[in-house]
Parts: structure tokens; sequence; C-alpha cells
């Protein structure tokens, strides 16, 4: 990512200079008062939509609704985020698409938020590290960081807990749940008020 020079690059901006903007704001996320831009390649959208799809169809009975695609906003600590897929229950969706209230939805209503890492780019250390802090506090339950380079996996991080069974949380409050390589089956539970279970292959997040 890149710091987005709008009226001279000058800031700080709120979430009404990003939405006021003739673009609306497509592309960008804004972080700590900056616009910054946000530049998918198309492998990395292959991969969002292979794995959205799969998503959609694990939760169709389960009254959730997932955004795929990156221009979904989330509210989060540092102001708003557009993840690469994300899972709320449909009633959160309904009142910020067709209520229009909120506009932005809430972060702290996610049940699992994704990124789509892209190996050497400059968002890369911000999935990594910056995110995982900032969907930490908002008390998402799962996030889950996908590579599809130099091979397709899956690291599921859930929030700490107090079972002794489980590998201790990190400093961001996540621990790393398990990693699922390509040839592997991830097995996950999507807690909600009717829970349901995805389970793929992470090889097939990659398949044409």
């Amino acid at each position: 990512m890149s710091v987005a020079h709008d009226h001279g690059g000058f800031g700080p901006y709120t979430a009404e200079d990003l939405h006021a903007r003739e673009d609306e704001g497509r592309g960008l996320e804004l972080e700590d008062g900056w616009l910054i831009e946000m530049s998918p390649s198309a492998p990395h959208n292959w991969v969002a939509m292979q794995l959205g799809e799969l998503l959609k169809t694990a939760g169709a009975e389960s009254e959730v609704f997932v955004a795929v695609g990156g221009e979904w906003e989330i509210s989060t600590p540092a102001g708003i985020r557009k993840p690469d897929l994300f899972i709320v229950p449909k009633g959160v969706a309904h009142a910020s698409i067709v209520n229009r209230s909120p506009v932005i939805i809430p972060g702290g209503e996610l049940l699992l938020v994704v990124e789509v890492i892209s190996p050497g780019s400059a968002s890369e250390r911000t999935d990594r590290v910056r995110k995982l802090r900032e969907y930490a506090v908002l008390g998402i339950p799962q996030y889950w960081m996908v590579e599809f380079t130099p091979r397709p996996r899956v690291h599921v991080f859930t929030l700490g807990g107090d079972d002794p069974a489980c590998a201790p949380a990190g400093p961001s409050g996540y621990r790393l749940d398990r990693t699922i390589e390509g040839g592997q089956t991830l097995d996950a539970k999507i807690e909600t008020a009717r829970p349901f279970t995805v389970r793929f292959d992470p090889q097939k997040l990659i398949e044409f």
C-alpha cells in the first residue's frame, strides 16, 4: 500500500473525506487519518473469489452475509478497513446496505475476517502485523491469512483463551490455531446463531 496523495497530500482525513471523493473512496482505506491505496493483483482477487464461494456455500443456511471484493467497509481503531473477505450476521449487513444505518459496518460485528497476502507488496506487513492487532482488539473470533504463493495455505488465528492445551496468544491477542497447506483439509467452525462448518483443501483456491 502507499499513501494516496489527495488534495495535495495534506491530512488528516476523515470518513467523510473518503466518501466525498469523486470515486467515493474505492480502492482506499483510512488508516490513522491517512488515505491508503490498495493494489490487489489478479491472482489475489481470484483466490478471494474462490474462498468467497466456498464460504457462501457452507453458510447458505446460517443467515450470514459473506462480503467479498475489498470494497465493503468496516470500522476499526485505525479508521476504515476493507478486508478481502468477511462474514457478518445477515441482519447486520441489511442494516448497513439497505437501511444505511450505520453506513460503515462495525468491525466488532464480524464473525470471520480474511486477508489474502500478496508477498512482497507494501500491504504484506499491514496484513501480517497491523491488522492482526486491530482485528483482535475488535474481538473478531477468527482471522485468516491466506497465501497463494509459493504454495496455497491458510493460517487460522483465533482469539486467545485460558485453555492450557491451546497455544498461547501472541502480542496481538490472537493465537495461531493452525496452518493448513494445499493437499490438506481445513475444517473450521464459524460460530453464529446457526453455526456452520467450512471444509476445503487450500489447493482449490488457486484452481482455474
